[in-house]
């Protein structure tokens, strides 16, 4: 999937001038000669994570607490750098459509974001984006007014960030949970006559409770008698693990012919009932298990409870009785024109 441009909203004007250094704390829009000085100080620099186009880092000082509900943390605000290989950098100029601004790729060198995350909602928000050459100087910069919102989830360019910065606050274990080896529970498995099988697994980082639903992403995978992936569903869902009914609220589906299509705009928003001893069925008993075992995980950030409910471990809601699942750790390459990750899916494009 690539990292999507950002061109809603007006780009900064001309009017940058010079300022004194300013610390990394600053939590709303800034010139961008004054992010370069503030983030002059290159400790401050914390790396996350880097591989042959991308290196991702945050400031934990910078992390600040911009709201809270009931005591919880409701919104984070921090700014992240991003530095890029020569492949990484015409990789970005392309996918942001801005050859104009830059058309030498070999100028760019990093780039600072100023986000907003709601663990609540497992989202981040692009408020202001600043590329920069080797020496600091502003090549490309914009606000983004209105805000794009992005929801984090294993197909995410931006996973990586949101997990630093929710992890710098919280400390309940994100980044362990996004590498533990079951990260992602097998719900359930069925085959046909034919030699066809169908599978679905859950992936356990996204998963959170309000009420009694259990809100995750899940990957839904139909197999040939030649164990070839001829279709992959990926869907937010909401079970209520109570009264045993699921709605889809978003939904991907790909197959070799068509690619990815987005599905959205053919959801009806309705829960229905799963049907006794469907293959389903056995997926609402692992996500009743898993909610009834892990409370403490799924209310992490809820802002109705109170602490007692929501627990107060910062352990990584391992399971090990899902340790024999086909889950996987890894994450997804970054951007695009990379194979998921997710389990099963090599021939499969990322969403």
């Amino acid at each position: 999937m690539k990292r999507k441009p950002l061109f809603l909203g007006c780009v900064l004007g001309c009017c940058l001038f010079s300022m004194h250094a300013v610390p990394l704390d600053m939590p709303f829009y800034a010139p961008a000669e004054q992010v370069v000085e503030a983030a002059a100080a290159k400790d401050s620099w914390v790396l996350i994570s880097e591989d042959g186009k991308y290196g991702k880092y945050y400031a934990p000082s910078n992390i600040q607490v911009m709201s809270r509900v009931n005591g919880v943390p409701t919104r984070i605000s921090a700014w992240i750098k991003t530095t890029f290989s020569p492949e990484g950098a015409q990789e970005t100029i392309e996918n942001y459509e801005i050859e104009a601004s830059i058309p030498n790729a070999s100028v760019l060198s990093y780039s600072l974001a100023l986000v907003e995350v709601n663990p609540q909602l497992r989202t981040i928000e692009y408020v202001q984006e600043n590329f920069y050459d080797s020496t600091g100087n502003v090549i490309w910069s914009k606000v983004y007014d209105p805000r794009t919102v992005k929801e984090i989830n294993s197909q995410a360019y931006d996973e990586d960030y949101y997990i630093a910065l929710v992890d710098g606050v919280f400390h309940h274990g994100e980044k362990q949970r996004a590498q533990a080896s079951d990260r992602w529970i097998t719900l359930w498995k069925s085959s046909s006559p034919g030699g066809s099988s169908s599978s679905a697994m859950a992936d356990t980082t996204t998963m959170r409770q309000r009420a009694d639903n259990v809100i995750y992403w899940e990957w839904m995978e139909t197999k040939d008698k030649a164990g070839n992936v001829v279709e992959v569903k990926f869907m937010k869902k909401a079970v209520n693990v109570v009264q045993g009914t699921q709605r889809v609220i978003e939904c991907k589906e790909w197959s070799n012919a068509k690619g990815w299509q987005d599905l959205k705009s053919e959801l009806d928003g309705l829960y229905y009932p799963i049907a006794q001893n469907s293959a389903e069925a056995n997926g609402l008993k692992r996500l009743r298990a898993y909610s009834k075992g892990y409370q403490y995980w799924l209310n992490r950030y809820r802002t109705d409870l109170p602490s007692a409910g929501r627990g107060t471990s910062t352990g990584t809601a391992s399971t090990s009785a899902n340790k024999n699942s086909e889950g996987t750790a890894a994450n997804p390459a970054p951007h695009k024109a990379e194979t998921s990750t997710v389990p099963g899916t090599a021939a499969v494009p990322r969403a």
